[in-house]
């Protein structure tokens, strides 16, 4: 008897602790359901990042909500000492954020500036977002820091591959890192190909250097502007560039592809397109074709254009090939009509291959013929010779 009186005795205080458990779950639980009935949830997809000491790192916050849409405060609850940070959005600093309801999904980024001088270790930093008091989020950010490496820098371009025509400049974006102790001067230089021209500026200048400091942890990028000569011929080209300091050489290869330009120029030897001629007189005409080209022109036929009746033909009317750079000489012969009065006239005459032309213009200015003018003398002083005789024979009557 007094055995069962013990037990119940003992059975009391369980019964209410466990009674009270389940009061302390259910408030848990009604507590839990609350922010959650909330419905805002701040989220990264990578919570957890490696990272060294002096690096910048950027983490993309998402926003989802499944109540009503809200306008949510955002802040750095928590933070290493010496550290920098800030949330972003849009290009700009924000300190709020528009969460929308449903399916769609609010972002915004945490930049942060970890000091050079971060000693090794896990460090954690805390954002919240709270729209009101029953309706918030926060959300714990892992770093993992190593002190900066003593390692070889680094001389690199992100698209050290382009093409492009013969006359255009090619860019490069490249990025230049320190990543020695100690503040290092590096000279830039390149080979490039006879004729051609490198130009290193630093980002966003406009003025061209021969070298470049950096402190030790830094890095600098560099605009590399790359221009062929103008007769360059098609094809690919290796420009190895490389940056030079007392303790270190850094190379790196840039590589542009030249793709076919096709121009011809028809003129004459001395830049002269006009000349004098008779009626019914050949005169010769030497022509200068010069291949612009960086590639050989093939087959170029010689046309003319000529007033009515006359007759212009090409001591060779058609060039079989003028290589890249190259000038041919060819004779036209030009005979104007036999009609052809004295004045100025134009004859127009074209170079063409199947993938370039070119025309030029000449000014043909015709004379009166010399024997006509003799002729005319003669007959003018025949005249003043018979009008003579004339008045010297009936003049006394």
């Amino acid at each position: 008897m007094n055995r069962n009186i013990r037990i119940a005795k003992t059975t009391r205080p369980l019964r209410a602790a466990a009674a009270c458990g389940l009061l302390c779950a259910w408030m848990l639980g009604s507590a839990m359901t609350a922010r959650a009935e909330g419905g805002l949830d701040m989220h990264t997809d990578y919570p957890g990042l490696a990272a060294r000491a002096g690096d910048n790192v950027t983490f993309t916050i998402n926003f989802d909500n499944s109540g009503s849409a809200c306008d949510t405060s955002l802040g750095i609850q928590s933070m290493p000492e010496g550290w920098e940070g800030y949330i972003s959005g849009g290009g700009n600093r924000i300190s709020r954020v528009h969460v929308p309801t449903g399916t769609e999904t609010a972002t915004a980024s945490l930049q942060l500036d970890i000091p050079a001088d971060a000693a090794d270790g896990s460090y954690q930093v805390v954002l919240e977002a709270r729209a009101n008091d029953a309706v918030y989020d926060t959300l714990t950010l892992s770093l993992d820091v190593d002190q900066l490496e003593v390692s070889q820098g680094d001389f690199s371009c992100e698209y050290p591959e382009q093409e492009g025509a013969a006359d255009a400049s090619f860019s490069f974006s490249a990025t230049l890192v320190n990543n020695s102790p100690e503040t290092q001067t590096y000279s830039l230089s390149a080979q490039a190909p006879e004729g051609w021209q490198v130009a290193f500026e630093p980002s966003g200048e406009s003025t061209q250097v021969a070298s470049i400091e950096l402190e030790s942890a830094a890095s600098q990028g560099l605009d590399i502007t790359v221009t062929p000569p103008n007769n360059v011929e098609a094809g690919q080209y290796t420009i190895p560039c490389s940056a030079i300091s007392a303790g270190e050489t850094l190379d790196m290869e840039l590589s542009v592809t030249v793709t076919e330009k096709y121009s011809l120029d028809l003129s004459t030897p001395d830049g002269l397109l006009s000349f004098d001629t008779h009626a019914n007189e050949e005169t010769p005409v030497t022509l200068s074709i010069t291949n612009n080209s960086n590639v050989p022109v093939q087959n170029v036929n010689l046309t003319s254009s000529a007033p009515s009746e006359w007759n212009v033909s090409f001591d060779t009317p058609t060039i079989d090939v003028i290589e890249a750079g190259a000038t041919v000489e060819v004779t036209a012969r030009v005979t104007p009509s036999d009609q052809a009065l004295t004045g100025d006239y134009v004859v127009t005459m074209t170079a063409n291959a199947s993938q370039v032309s070119d025309t030029a213009e000449f000014r043909v200015a015709v004379e009166t013929s010399m024997v006509w003018g003799f002729v005319a003398v003669v007959v003018i002083v025949a005249l003043l010779a018979g009008i003579g005789y004339v008045f010297r024979k009936y003049g006394r009557r």
